[in-house]
C-alpha cells in the first residue's frame, strides 16, 4: 500500500489541517467566549480556563496529526489464518463538529484476513485516531473500515459503533437513553448475510452497555 494512499484515506473528510492548533488563538476565543456568556474572565476560578481548554483541545483533537504509518509501525504480519478478527467493545470518546460537545462509546471491528494481520494493539489505535477528531459518528464509522480495507485488504471489513451523544441528552430532544448504531461493511460482511450475521452476534452476545 503506498504511502500517499495511506495518509490520504487517515485524513478523510473534516481534517483540512495537520498542524497543532494555534494556542494563543484558541485561548483568545474562549476568552471572548468567557466574556460573550457574561462572565469575568479574570476572575480566579476562569482566569486559567482558556490556557486550559487550549491545551485540551490540543489532546481531544490530536487524531488530526496521526501518522498512519507511524500508528501501524510495521505490526503487520504474513499469516495462514482466514477466519474472521474480532475486537470489540472499544471505548471511544469523540467531539461532534456541529455543536462541539463530546460523543463517547464503543467500536467492534472485524476483518477476513487475506494473508495478513495487523497487531491486536493497532485496532484501537485507529479508532482512536478518527475519534479524536471533530467528527459525526456516520464518517467516523466509515473511515475506519475505509482505513482497515486499504491496509490489509482482506476478504472483508466490518465495523459497528454504538455512541452516546451529548448534543442529544444536554441539550435539544433531551433524550438520556437515546443511543445511536452506525455500521460500515466491505467484502464478505457486505456481500454474504450469514458472516454479517456471525458478526452481528458475537458483538451482541454479552456486549458491555454503552454506559
Amino acid at each position: 500500500m503506498a504511502l500517499n494512499s495511506m495518509k490520504k484515506t487517515a485524513s478523510g473528510d473534516g481534517s483540512a489541517n495537520h498542524s497543532r492548533i494555534d494556542r494563543p488563538q484558541v485561548h483568545q476565543a474562549i476568552f471572548d467566549l468567557l466574556t460573550g456568556v457574561g462572565e469575568d474572565p479574570q476572575r480566579e476560578g476562569l482566569r486559567e480556563t482558556p490556557d486550559r481548554v487550549a491545551r485540551m483541545y490540543e489532546e481531544l483533537l490530536e487524531g488530526y496529526w496521526v501518522d498512519p504509518v507511524s500508528l501501524v509501525n510495521d505490526a503487520i504480519f504474513d499469516v495462514t489464518y482466514d477466519e474472521m478478527v474480532l475486537v470489540r467493545d472499544i471505548e471511544f470518546y469523540s467531539l461532534c463538529e456541529h455543536h462541539l460537545l463530546p460523543f463517547l462509546g464503543r467500536a467492534h471491528v472485524a476483518y477476513f484476513p487475506r494473508g495478513k494481520v495487523i497487531g491486536l494493539s493497532k485496532i484501537p489505535r485507529i479508532v482512536d485516531m478518527f475519534a479524536r477528531r471533530l467528527q459525526v459518528q456516520e464518517r467516523m464509522t466509515r473511515q475506519i473500515a475505509d482505513f482497515i480495507q486499504e491496509l490489509l485488504e482482506p476478504h472483508g471489513v466490518a465495523v459497528v459503533i454504538e455512541g452516546l451523544h451529548l448534543c442529544a441528552t444536554m441539550r435539544g430532544v433531551r433524550k438520556h437513553d437515546a443511543r445511536m448504531t452506525t455500521s460500515a461493511m466491505h467484502g464478505a460482511f457486505r456481500k454474504n448475510l450469514a458472516t454479517r450475521q456471525e458478526f452481528l452476534e458475537n458483538i451482541s452476545r454479552g456486549a458491555n452497555p454503552v454506559l
